[in-house]
């Protein structure tokens, strides 16, 4: 499905800000903005994770578009 729509693959950036990058800025120093830097990653990720989700969103309606423009309308294979 990935190839098809590659655009959904900004919905993997929450989940590689929050769990695969975590071990890695588990720090207290240094301090960003009077932040340790753990805080700081989490409050960075929770503010991008809506803009990946809007990323796939508007990819997602691009890709929609295109397919009825083309006419290739209908469902996709296994959606109700």
């Amino acid at each position: 499905m990935l190839r098809k729509r590659p655009h959904l693959a900004w919905l993997a950036a929450p989940y590689v800000l929050y769990l695969a990058a975590l071990p890695a800025v588990n720090r207290l120093h240094p301090t960003v903005a009077g932040l340790p830097f753990l805080f700081f990653w989490l409050l960075l990720a929770t503010l991008l994770t809506p803009a990946a989700v809007y990323l796939a969103w508007r990819g997602d309606r691009a890709h929609r578009a295109r397919r009825t423009r083309d006419g290739a309308g209908g469902t996709e294979r296994g959606a109700a």
